[in-house]
C-alpha cells in the first residue's frame, strides 16, 4: 500500500472541512426549519398535536399541553367529530401524512351555545303566542269578577291578578327576545314614567316591607316610555326579590340620578342579598335567581343599547347597577 502524499492528505481534510460545513449548514437549515413548523404550530389559536405512529406526542402547542387530558379522548384515525371536555365543546379534525397524524381541536362551546339560544328563543316564543289568549281571558274574567265577588274575597282575586300580571311580563319578555328590540321614541317626562313603574309594583307580589325612593326632581325624556317601563320594572322586581332573600324583615331600593351633557345617569341600589354569580346576569335563560328566566338583565341591557346607552354592575362600594340611556 502506498503511502499517502502531502497534497493527497490536504485534499482529504479540504473534502472533510467541506462535508462538515455542508452538515452543518444542512443541521442549521433543519433547525431552522423545525423551529419555524413549532412557531406556526404555537401561532395556531387551537390545541395541536402532532403524533408519531405509535401514539407519543411528536409535537404540540401550548393550547394542547393547557388542555392535556384531553388528547386521551380522541381517536386518531376518526375526523369531524364533536367531544365535551371541562364541560367546553370541541370539534376534533385529523390528518394524516407518512408517519404522523395531527389533531386538532377547535373550541365551538360558544356556537353551540348560540344555537341552543336560538332553538330555545323559537320554542319559547312559540310557547308564549299559545299562552297569550288565555292568559288574556284569565285577566278580563279576573277583572269582572273582583267587582262581583263579596269583599272578603277580594284579596284572592287580586292575587290571581298579580300572578297574571307575572305570566304577562314573561311572555313580552320572551317575546320581545325572540323579534328583538325596535324603540318607538316620543317625549314624555319621568314623572309619566315613575307612575307606570309604581304600578308595576304594585302588580308584584312581595310579603315584606320595602321603602322606595326615587328621583324627586321631574324631566324630560326623549325615549320608547313602553321599553324603559320594562326595564326599570325588570331592575325594581330584582331589587324586591333579593330583598325577599334577605334576612332583614325590611328593606330599601334606591334609584339615584345624575344628568350629564348627552346622558340620563340611573343608579339602582337595594339592601337585599348579594349577586352570587355575576358573571351569568347578562347571559339569557341562566337566572341568578331561584324564580327568573334569565331574560330581564339581557332584555334591559339590549333596550339601553337601542337608546345609545348601557347597562353595567356598580363596582363601587354601594352593589347595585348603571342604567345609561342617550338624551
Amino acid at each position: 500500500m502506498s503511502p499517502v502524499t502531502a497534497e493527497e492528505l490536504n485534499l482529504l481534510i479540504e473534502q472533510t472541512y467541506k462535508v462538515e460545513k455542508e452538515f452543518n449548514e444542512l443541521k442549521a437549515s433543519y433547525a431552522h426549519l423545525q423551529d419555524t413548523v413549532e412557531k406556526v404550530v404555537e401561532f395556531l389559536p387551537n390545541p395541536i398535536w402532532i403524533l408519531n405512529e405509535d401514539g407519543t406526542i411528536f409535537l404540540q402547542n401550548s393550547h394542547a399541553k393547557d388542555v392535556a387530558q384531553l388528547l386521551e379522548r380522541l381517536e386518531a384515525q376518526k375526523s369531524d367529530y364533536e367531544v365535551k371536555y371541562n364541560s367546553r365543546s370541541y370539534l376534533i379534525k385529523s390528518s394524516s401524512y407518512k408517519d404522523k397524524v395531527m389533531l386538532s381541536a377547535t373550541d365551538i362551546t360558544e356556537q353551540k351555545r348560540k344555537e341552543n339560544l336560538a332553538t330555545m328563543g323559537q320554542m319559547a316564543a312559540h310557547l308564549s303566542h299559545e299562552i297569550r289568549n288565555p292568559i288574556g281571558s284569565i285577566s278580563l274574567l279576573s277583572s269582572s269578577l273582583k267587582k262581583k265577588v263579596l269583599p272578603d274575597n277580594i284579596p284572592i282575586v287580586e292575587e290571581i291578578q298579580k300572578s297574571v300580571y307575572r305570566i304577562d311580563r314573561i311572555i313580552k319578555a320572551t317575546l320581545m327576545f325572540s323579534k328583538g328590540v325596535d324603540t318607538n321614541k316620543s317625549s314624555f317626562n319621568w314623572s309619566t314614567l315613575k307612575e307606570a313603574i309604581d304600578m308595576s309594583i304594585e302588580y308584584y307580589a312581595y310579603s315584606k316591607e320595602i321603602s322606595f325612593k326615587f328621583p324627586q326632581e321631574d324631566f324630560v325624556l326623549e325615549a320608547d316610555k313602553d321599553l324603559l317601563e320594562m326595564l326599570f320594572s325588570n331592575f325594581m322586581v330584582n331589587a324586591i326579590d333579593a330583598i325577599e332573600l334577605d334576612d332583614e324583615e325590611s328593606g330599601l331600593i334606591e334609584i339615584d340620578y345624575v344628568s350629564s351633557e348627552k346622558y340620563h345617569k340611573f343608579f339602582i341600589t337595594d339592601s337585599g342579598v348579594a349577586i352570587e354569580d355575576e358573571k351569568a346576569l347578562f347571559e339569557a335563560f341562566k337566572s341568578t335567581k331561584i324564580k327568573g328566566n334569565g331574560l330581564g338583565l339581557v332584555l334591559s341591557r339590549q333596550i339601553a343599547q337601542a337608546h345609545g346607552g348601557y347597562v353595567s354592575l356598580m363596582n363601587s362600594k354601594k352593589k347595585g347597577f348603571e342604567i345609561v340611556i342617550s338624551k
